[in-house]
């Protein structure tokens, strides 16, 4: 008797996983997607009795709010993958999305015992031989890890992260089962191959493995300060190299002020005005001189220290732009200043991957008709919030490809404009974005900037003249040999061969129950036995056979919906 295994090989080993997405699924809702992606052709799945939730609360909830819930039931994997999603409004919905930024982390911490010894295995010697002082009690619980306030023998406060113990391997699991589930979906789910959800796992899984990695984030730090050297306006928190690994994390403890609100801000002495200048400044400083910029800038991961110093934290989440991005996204933020429709236009154009939209004309247009409803306002009445969304929405629509990072940026810049409008209700984050655009357009208009862009260019050039001559020869060697092959690509062509398919197996199925028909009306003919009361059985038998297949095609046929 063979072993048979009722799950693909690979999935195997996580059943008892597989099972508590699909009930989790099912109890908010989504048992046809469950059978949509074909979970439930599988054994274990049959026998565990998946049934739709009968919760009465459910029924008033819309299907986004069922969706976040059920990813927060689904656990920290994927509670993080819709938080990095909630930054993609080219790929999900705009009703999801402000769902999915609603996602909370609301998880226990782990026994402090466990995580003196998880401190301990890291820095491979005892706790007491670095702390002074290391209370059990976290301060702080996350879904990856958690923040303990600690004291070093030297004396410094320190904040001391350190990673769920098995985190790694849950994630690990999860993230095997969603790339096959993010599979099946792009499979079975119609449409779903536009939005790519492998693509989507993939992405996801390049930012959470780098987040899994805390010496990463101290690196990010580091940068960091390096990048804000000598700025008596920003603070960054010191990390102690020493005492950081993958898992642990050791860095100064910052006690400031949460600018979450105007009043909180002033009870304790500081200056609203001030400090949404100095974080509009800081952002901008990090988007456009930088390249490297805090994606993820709220109130929460922002302190306030005396003297209105900015000090941000979390490095978890860090974006990154290349000088031409830079540049691009200077050129839109005039654009919109100057309601330069065009500028904005062929600057997108060279943003995008596509580069040709369905309709370049419509895009201009679309750009035209988003600059109207601020052309009767003054420069510090536009909202970037609502212009940076609006042309989020129009790049969906218009199905251009951008870099990941462009989203992470225009996040950053509607949550940090978001800040200083709570802090100092006049606030104008153009403004302050402004002088730094343009000082960007300046610089790459200036001789030096022009020269190394010619330079540049000459090099290409002369490479491609060189290589030219041997790559034609190349070519037409290949043609003469026969070797030379054309690829092509052809998109969209499933249902139609699905179609195709299936009218020549009605065809064939057709030829087949004619031939019957006339085979049987043969024998019924020549009279051929045997015969019960005077009718051959043979052709009588091959009658009602055709029949039922007749009977059974008209079925399909009507069940398709088409004669």
């Amino acid at each position: 008797m063979t072993n048979k295994l009722w799950l693909p090989r690979h999935t195997y080993r996580y059943v008892s996983r597989y099972l508590e997405i699909a009930h989790i699924l099912a109890k908010y809702g989504f048992s046809d997607l469950v059978s949509a992606i074909r979970l439930d052709r599988y054994r274990p799945f049959k026998k565990s009795l998946i049934r739709e939730g009968k919760d009465p609360r459910l029924a008033s909830l819309s299907r986004w709010e069922r969706v976040r819930l059920a990813l927060e039931d689904l656990g920290p994997t994927f509670i993080k993958f819709g938080q990095i999603m909630s930054t993609r409004p080219d790929l999900i919905p705009a009703d999801l999305i402000s769902e999915l930024k609603k996602l909370q982390e609301s998880v226990p911490p782990f026994p402090g015992e466990i995580a003196k010894q998880i401190l301990e295995q890291e820095l491979d010697k005892p706790v007491d031989s670095v702390f002074k002082d290391f209370p059990i009690a976290p301060i702080a619980a996350a879904s990856i890890s958690q923040v303990h306030k600690a004291t070093l023998l030297s004396g410094e406060m320190v904040a001391v992260k350190i990673q769920r113990p098995n985190i790694e391997q849950v994630i690990k699991t999860d993230l095997e089962i969603m790339f096959h589930l993010a599979s099946l979906v792009e499979k079975h789910v119609d449409g779903m191959e536009t939005i790519n959800p492998v693509a989507m796992v993939k992405e996801f899984e390049r930012s959470i493995t780098q987040e899994l990695d805390f010496t990463i984030e101290a690196s990010h730090i580091e940068t960091f300060s390096r990048n804000f050297s000598g700025d008596e306006t920003v603070y960054v928190s010191r990390v102690y190299m020493d005492y950081t690994t993958k898992r642990v994390l050791v860095m100064e403890f910052i006690d400031g002020v949460e600018p979450s609100d105007r009043e909180t801000v002033l009870q304790a002495g500081l200056d609203p005005k001030i400090i949404a200048s100095r974080g509009a400044d800081v952002l901008l400083k990090q988007i456009f001189e930088d390249g490297f910029f805090h994606a993820d800038p709220h109130p929460g991961n922002i302190r306030i220290l005396e003297g209105n110093v900015v000090c941000f934290l979390d490095f978890g989440m860090m974006g990154f732009l290349l000088p031409q991005d830079r540049k691009s996204l200077g050129n839109i933020l005039v654009g919109i200043a100057n309601q330069d429709a065009p500028r904005i236009t062929k600057t997108l154009l060279r943003m995008s991957r596509n580069k040709r939209p369905e309709n370049a004309a419509q895009l201009e247009y679309d750009i035209y008709a988003l600059l109207e409803r601020y052309s009767y306002r003054s420069l510090k009445d536009i909202n970037l919030a609502d212009s940076l969304n609006a042309l989020v929405a129009l790049i969906t629509r218009h199905k251009l490809y951008v870099a990941a990072d462009f989203y992470l940026l225009a996040k950053a810049l509607v949550t940090i404009e978001g800040v200083g409008r709570n802090l100092e209700p006049d606030f104008n984050f153009v403004d302050h974005a402004t002088p730094f655009a343009k000082k960007l357009i300046k610089e790459r208009l200036s001789l030096p900037d022009l020269a190394k862009d010619l330079y540049l260019s000459l090099t290409d050039l002369g490479l491609l003249l060189r290589d030219l001559p041997s790559d034609t020869r190349d070519l037409i060697d290949q043609a003469k040999s026969g070797q030379l092959n054309v690829k092509f690509e052809h998109k969209g062509l499933g249902p139609m061969l699905k179609t195709h398919e299936q009218i020549s197996n009605r065809i064939s199925f057709s030829i087949v129950l004619s031939s019957l028909i006339i085979g049987s009306a043969l024998i019924m003919r020549a009279d051929i036995p045997p015969k019960v009361y005077g009718i051959p059985i043979i052709g009588a038998l091959g009658f009602l056979a055709a029949g039922i297949m007749g009977f059974w095609l008209l079925i399909s046929i009507l069940s398709h919906g088409k004669m």
